[in-house]
């Protein structure tokens, strides 16, 4: 999700090592997944595909399967987050969006463009959110008559690699009554979280971060409950209705045409975190980062984000005075690299080097390597 990626040259013929905050890097297995067999979105064969990946999704997130529901859809992270919002915010109802990044910031715009009230308590991307603030936001919202039904944040907000305090800010949902809805589009799998102990009622995702899937599948994973209480409210979208997919998924159906090839991929890509457990993926992760941190403070540059706020996927480095991104990114592109550069303000300011997907060890190395060598030159 977001970014900018600037050329002059030709890609290198060999497969790019991906260091954007997705898509990322796969199993040749996901890869060879998408040749599968044709199949029809209507018969027997693909809703057992279907219950296979949803039940999956649970079963690595341990979440009770009676009680929670995943949800599948066709389309990127934003289209999971958007159908969210837009299912978890009833007709006259209030949202509160704790916004420090670009990625806040598009969900109390999705809330603006669903005819929400939004209610936006706003931090600089390179801090964690004031939560006192969050609770004044609350009581001074309720005081003027709005109401407020659901509180939406970002588990990680990718414009800076920061970690938002998701436990703490769900327990400020709860004590006011709120729905609590995340967006954990480049966390579920790549951040430990508790759903539970979170009190998150639904979180957005998408197959190709850190399921290490392909792009086109995303979901929502959530409380049936929470949902339950929303269904009889009219729907705002037609493709977007979370009630819509869930009743029709339960009972082997799907609303809309989705992508079958694409579910086959998760489908391996859920069977391979499976087998490689949450634990030592992210283990694998936290390894992956702390080659490329080491590395960069090695080499004299500026991590920056404080070591508490960073997450274990992104690393966003101050620009060295005298280096623009363009020229950063394709040093780094010919050597068979793909980095993004900081998102919104820190455009100019500051580039991202991402570790989600299958990254062998030794070629973070010799990114770093090639890093070297660009600001040498």
């Amino acid at each position: 999700m977001g970014g900018l990626c600037v050329s002059s040259g030709a890609m290198p013929t060999e497969q790019p090592y991906l260091l954007n905050p997705g898509p990322v890097n796969v199993h040749p297995d996901v890869k060879r997944a998408i040749a599968g067999p044709d199949w029809c979105h209507r018969e027997p064969e693909f809703f057992a595909l279907q219950r296979r990946v949803r039940a999956g999704l649970l079963r690595v997130l341990s979440v009770d399967a009676q009680r929670w529901a995943s949800v599948l859809l066709t389309g990127s992270g934003t289209c999971a987050v958007e159908a969210m919002i837009s299912s978890f915010v009833p007709r006259g109802g209030g949202l509160v969006v704790v916004s420090n990044g670009v990625y806040g910031d598009r969900i109390a715009k999705m809330g603006r463009a669903h005819g929400a009230e939004v209610v936006e308590v706003i931090s600089d991307p390179s801090v964690a959110p004031d939560l006192g603030a969050v609770e004044r936001a609350i009581v001074e919202a309720k005081a003027r008559g709005v109401k407020l039904t659901t509180l939406a944040a970002v588990h990680h907000e990718t414009t800076t690699g920061l970690l938002n305090p998701v436990e703490a800010i769900g327990a400020i949902a709860r004590h006011h009554g709120l729905a609590f809805v995340l967006d954990a589009v480049s966390s579920l799998a790549g951040e430990a979280i508790d759903l539970e102990a979170c009190c998150v009622d639904a979180a957005a995702c998408t197959a190709n971060k850190c399921f290490e899937g392909l792009a086109g599948i995303c979901f929502v994973v959530l409380r049936r409950e929470a949902l339950a209480r929303l269904a009889p409210e009219p729907a705002r979208t037609l493709y977007l209705h979370l009630p819509s997919y869930l009743a029709k998924q339960d009972a082997d159906d799907t609303p809309f045409t989705p992508a079958v090839q694409v579910l086959m991929a998760l489908d391996v890509a859920v069977k391979l975190l499976d087998e490689e457990g949450l634990a030592r993926r992210l283990a694998r992760y936290a390894g992956y980062a702390k080659i490329v941190r080491d590395g960069v403070e090695r080499l004299g540059l500026r991590l920056w984000l404080p070591k508490e706020l960073r997450s274990n996927t992104i690393t966003t480095i101050a620009m060295p005075a005298g280096l623009t991104y363009e020229r950063l990114h394709d040093a780094m592109r010919d050597a068979g690299f793909v980095i993004y550069a900081g998102q919104g303000d820190l455009r100019t300011k500051a580039f991202r080097i991402a570790n989600m997907g299958r990254l062998p060890e030794a070629e973070l190395a010799r990114a770093i390597d090639v890093l070297g060598t660009t600001l040498r030159g």
